[in-house]
C-alpha cells in the first residue's frame, strides 16, 4: 500500500523516503535510463490498442525502481525531480477521452521523470495528457503521485474524473493511500500532536489513515541532522516506522507486507534501497554512472543477495520494454 515521507527543512539536503507494501513480490529492478530514449505510453502487457497513444522522447536521465517489468513506481532524474506512485483504490479514471494522448499509469511517473526539471514543469504536463487504468498480475493500476524537486517543492496528484486533482507546495509531505488526499488531511487536523511524550497515544496500526499520522509525528520531531548519514538514517527510520511487518492484516485487502522501502537524497542525488528480506541497505551515486546519451540502459537486481553498501558500479546493459 505504501507510505512516502518528504524531509524539506532540515538545512542540510532534501530527502524524501517511501516504502513498497504489496501482497507478493513487485520483481523490483533499479535501472538507469539515459536521455534520448523513445519511448510510447502503452507498452506489453497494455491495455491493447489506443486511439492516441503518447510518445515522447527523454530529455533528462532518470534513476527508477521499475514495477513488473511494465513501468517506473519510483526515482529521480538528473535534473533534479523525483517521484513516487503509490496505489489509490479511490483514483476515478472517467471516461477514456480520444482527444488527449494516452499513457497507461504504469508510465505515468516516467514520463515525468523524462521530461521535466522541477515540480512545477511536471504540473504544467498534467492536462495535455490522460493516464489510463492497465490490469497486470490481477491488480488495477491505481495510482496517485508524489513529485518532489530539488529546491523541497512538492505535489501529490490523484484523478477525479480522470482530470488531476493537485495538493501543491511544499507543506504536503506525506502520502499513504486511501481514502483521499483532502481526507487524509482532514483526519489528521483533528488529531493533536502538539505536547508530544512518552504517554502520548498514537495510532498503531497499518491502516494507510494510521500510517499518515504516524508519519506526519514522527517526521515531525527529527533532529537537525550533522551529517547526510545521519539525514538519511533519520528518514530510513520514519519509513521503518511507517512499514507493514510480515504477516499484519490490512483491511479487507489481506496482508500487504512491506517489500522495501527507498530513501531519495535530491541535493546530493544519491538513491538508497532496503529489501525488508536483505540485511544489506545499498545505494546508487547517480553521478557516478554513465548516463550520456546514446549510452546503454543499466540495472541491477535488488533482490541479488551480494549487493551491499554503494553499488553505482555493480550496474550492467540491461534490455528494458519500455
Amino acid at each position: 500500500m505504501c507510505t512516502r515521507v518528504l524531509w524539506n527543512d532540515n538545512d542540510l539536503a532534501v530527502l524524501t523516503g517511501r516504502s513498497m507494501d504489496w501482497p507478493e513480490c513487485t520483481e523490483p529492478l533499479i535501472v538507469a535510463f539515459p536521455p534520448g530514449r523513445r519511448r510510447a505510453g502503452f507498452q506489453p502487457p497494455g491495455v491493447g490498442a489506443d486511439p492516441n497513444p503518447l510518445s515522447w522522447t527523454s530529455r533528462y536521465a532518470s534513476l527508477v525502481t521499475t514495477i513488473y517489468g511494465v513501468g517506473t513506481i519510483d526515482g529521480l532524474n538528473t535534473a533534479g525531480l523525483a517521484g513516487h506512485g503509490l496505489y489509490l483504490e479511490a483514483t476515478d479514471f472517467g471516461r477514456r477521452n480520444p482527444a488527449k494522448p494516452g499513457i497507461q499509469t504504469t508510465l505515468w511517473l516516467q514520463y515525468l521523470l523524462d521530461r521535466a526539471a522541477t515540480v512545477e514543469e511536471a504540473l504544467t504536463l498534467l492536462d495535455d495528457i490522460e493516464p489510463v487504468k492497465i490490469t497486470v498480475r490481477g491488480h488495477d493500476s491505481n495510482l496517485h503521485l508524489a513529485l518532489e524537486d530539488s529546491s523541497g517543492d512538492s505535489a501529490i496528484i490523484e484523478l477525479a474524473d480522470g482530470r488531476p486533482v493537485v495538493h501543491h507546495g511544499r507543506q504536503y509531505t506525506l502520502m499513504t493511500n486511501d481514502p483521499t488526499y483532502e481526507e487524509q488531511l482532514a483526519l489528521l487536523s483533528q488529531q493533536d500532536f502538539s505536547h508530544p511524550s512518552k504517554d502520548l497515544p498514537l495510532p498503531g496500526n497499518v491502516n494507510a489513515v494510521d500510517r499518515f499520522q504516524r508519519a506526519a509525528y514522527y517526521s515531525a520531531l527529527l533532529p537537525k541532522p550533522a551529517t547526510q548519514r545521519e539525514a538519511v538514517a533519520s528518514v530510513m527510520a520514519v519509513m521503518r516506522n511507517a512499514s507493514v511487518p510480515f504477516g499484519a492484516p490490512y483491511a479487507e485487502f489481506g496482508v500487504y507486507n512491506t517489500e522495501y522501502r527507498t530513501v531519495t537524497d535530491l541535493t546530493n542525488r544519491m538513491y538508497f534501497f532496503e529489501l525488508t528480506t536483505s540485511p544489506n541497505v545499498i545505494w546508487v551515486h547517480m553521478d557516478g554512472l554513465d548516463l550520456a546519451e546514446g549510452s546503454p540502459t543499466l540495472a541491477i537486481d535488488p533482490y541479488d543477495e551480494t549487493l551491499i553498501g554503494n553499488v553505482t558500479d555493480r550496474f550492467v546493459p540491461r534490455e528494458m520494454v519500455f
